[in-house]
């Protein structure tokens, strides 16, 4: 190798940079990238390699034509009686109900199409526990309580007239 050629390489390119570049501008640069790195993790990205995910035990047995059994492919993360069985809709409270304030999220697989999508789950609460046999419990993808926008072990009924919980919804709110 030719050490001469690289040093004088190197020290051409140094003295460039030293001209075109202050200390000022260079710890303002310096400065700005630290104050953006924290946004790094939120930044979009391709994951190519979910994909290759093999499907979890509801994916392989979800349905999209009874919204009143635990197998319906919204429901991969729902937590309770299913107001599809308790006089409400799949995103609708019962008369009677209200619903509640907060909700929390899961990403369900459609078997249909092989997307997945956002799934608000909301309580619908003032009237006592439905008693039906439609009472399910989704643990898909489900999060511990320090990320408790995606727990679904909580009564989500603060913030009502009352606290008692009635039955849960599954609101689609868009692909992921």
């Amino acid at each position: 190798m030719n050490w001469k050629l690289i040093d004088s390489a190197s020290e051409k390119l140094s003295r460039g940079l030293a001209k075109g570049t202050s200390r000022r501008s260079l710890l303002a640069k310096v400065g700005g990238a630290a104050s953006f790195a924290p946004f790094f993790p939120v930044l979009p990205v391709a994951r190519a390699q979910d994909a290759d995910v093999p499907l979890s035990n509801f994916a392989r047995t979800a349905q999209t034509k009874d919204d009143t059994q635990c197998n319906y492919w919204r429901y991969c993360a729902i937590d309770g009686a299913l107001c599809t069985c308790c006089g409400g809709g799949i995103h609708t409270c019962p008369p009677g109900t209200e619903a509640s304030p907060t909700s929390w999220v899961g990403t369900c697989r459609n078997p249909e199409d092989g997307r997945s999508y956002l799934i608000a789950y909301r309580d619908c609460c003032g009237a006592s526990m439905c008693q039906t046999d439609c009472h399910c419990d989704g643990t898909e993808r489900e999060m511990p309580a320090y990320r408790p926008m995606a727990d679904n072990e909580i009564i989500w009924c603060f913030g009502t007239k009352s606290m008692s919980y009635h039955c849960s919804t599954a609101a689609l709110v868009g692909p992921v």
